[in-house]
């Protein structure tokens, strides 16, 4: 029997929005890793005060895409320029559908002129497999699932990331004489435990550091090098509830929703995906409510990208994005919660009846895709995805996407915080009350070490 595609799927629902909303998926959880090693605010911490050892070689799914054709390709699905791409080099993909709504994104390695490895979640590699399958293009790609989705408890690559004030000598210490002045999103080749490993200037948490890859079997080796000398530095290993908090304070959102749940010209498109694939099993939460699922759909300005997107080559979804490049745009922003209000809805919890949302700690987010309603006077300006507690500001954050006239720092705005009408079907959510509260529009990245580094001046654009 032929496999159900996400279309069919899509044509036994009343909605997109309806089957994302109650999608019967459980909480994410960072396979791989515990979930603390010693605690999640230390943790946290650690990655501003002195250095962090981020394990992501479970939970990020990789596409190696290899042909003389494969360039060719990723050329024409990324919005970014590759007019100074070359090999010894990453960058961050950002693909768009055919009406300019970001399908999501990922880090892309050059690892050679005929050789690519894609890195990050299934919407965007499914995208690029997709369209290596139909357009044309003489490549060939290998999908290496993430862990939670695979048995043999393999990988085609560890990675690791070293991060912080004190990386560089953590570094220093593991490679044996002092580290390269790369570039930002550069790579070299290093040795560390004996073995060959691939280096890439990389900073998740706004502070410089290296990103180290290389071949599964060589993990242990690896990996116990790194901690061995991190041990008179700081180093903290970094488990899976705070690495997933990580995003607040560098300002990236994870998780936009893939815009693919529409439109004719994608028809073909979800004909080919699975419906037990990602898009068919993603789950949308929060107090954001629309029935058409476009109103969920972001654009690169939105997310922050409106600077990588150039018009220097053809890629898909050109001509739409150029109709947008001169409107008006959103604006991705922080909002630092109210502290009372917090405060009154974990109280809420104490209740017989009618409590708030639990809150988890420290990230907040029920769904896969958290859209949550930000309103001014009554009325929506924006929405609120990525939202988690920082050890490191004594605040509960999130990341929110506001109309621009009320983006401005100091702006005084309301998170609509739980569902509507005792809450959804998803697993992740009890009955509960919607409840209001405040917040302050902040910069985004929000942590001011992390917010100069991406300044023009900061290491980020001098390593460029």
């Amino acid at each position: 029997m032929a496999e159900r595609s996400l279309e069919e799927l899509l044509g036994t629902v009343e909605s997109p929005v309806e089957l994302l909303r109650n999608a019967q998926v459980g909480p994410n959880v960072y396979p791989g890793v515990p979930a603390e090693f010693t605690n999640w605010r230390d943790e946290q911490q650690a990655w501003q005060q002195t250095c962090v050892l981020y394990n992501q070689s479970f939970h990020m799914a990789e596409l190696m895409v290899e042909g003389p054709d494969a360039l060719a390709l990723l050329t024409s699905l990324g919005v970014n320029s590759f007019a100074t791409f070359e090999p010894g080099k990453a960058k961050q993909l950002v693909p768009c559908t055919p009406d300019g709504y970001v399908i999501g994104d990922v880090i892309l390695f050059g690892l050679a002129a005929d050789r690519y490895n894609l890195v990050g979640r299934a919407p965007v590699l499914n995208w690029v497999t997709y369209h290596a399958e139909t357009a044309g293009h003489d490549v060939e790609v290998q999908f290496d699932q993430r862990t939670a989705l695979r048995k043999d408890g393999r990988r085609r690559h560890y990675r690791f990331q070293v991060q912080g004030p004190n990386a560089m000598a953590v570094l220093e210490k593991a490679l044996g004489h002092a580290p390269e002045d790369l570039k930002f999103f550069n790579m070299r080749t290093e040795q560390i435990a004996g073995v060959e490993v691939c280096a890439l200037r990389h900073g998740m948490a706004g502070q410089p550091g290296w990103e180290l890859f290389g071949p599964w079997e060589e993990y242990e080796a690896v990996h116990e090098a790194l901690v061995s000398a991190g041990q008179d530095l700081g180093l903290t290993l970094v488990g899976g509830r705070a690495y997933g908090s990580n995003a607040i304070e560098s300002g990236w959102i994870p998780s936009p929703l893939p815009a693919v749940y529409t439109g004719e010209g994608l028809k073909a498109y979800r004909e080919w995906l699975p419906a037990a694939g990602y898009e068919g099993s993603a789950s949308l939460g929060g107090s954001f409510l629309s029935r058409d699922i476009e109103d969920y759909y972001l654009t690169p300005w939105d997310l922050g990208y409106g600077h990588l997107v150039k018009f220097d080559h053809d890629f898909v979804g050109r001509e739409a994005l150029e109709r947008m490049a001169d409107g008006e745009h959103r604006t991705k922003v922080t909002l630092v919660l109210d502290d009372e209000d917090v405060t009154r809805t974990i109280g809420m919890m104490f209740r017989d009846t009618d409590r708030a949302k639990f809150i988890e700690w420290p990230n907040a987010v029920y769904a896969m895709h958290q859209y949550d309603n930000v309103t001014v006077g009554g009325e929506t300006v924006g929405v609120s995805t990525w939202v988690c507690y920082s050890a490191n500001e004594g605040k509960l954050l999130t990341l929110a996407i506001l109309d621009a006239e009320h983006a401005e720092p100091g702006t005084e705005v309301t998170l609509v915080w739980g569902e509507e009408d005792g809450g959804t079907a998803k697993p992740t959510v009890e009955p509960h009350v919607q409840t209001e509260i405040r917040a302050v529009v902040a910069p985004v990245p929000i942590v001011g070490a992390v917010r100069s580094s991406y300044a023009p001046g900061g290491w980020r654009a001098a390593h460029a």
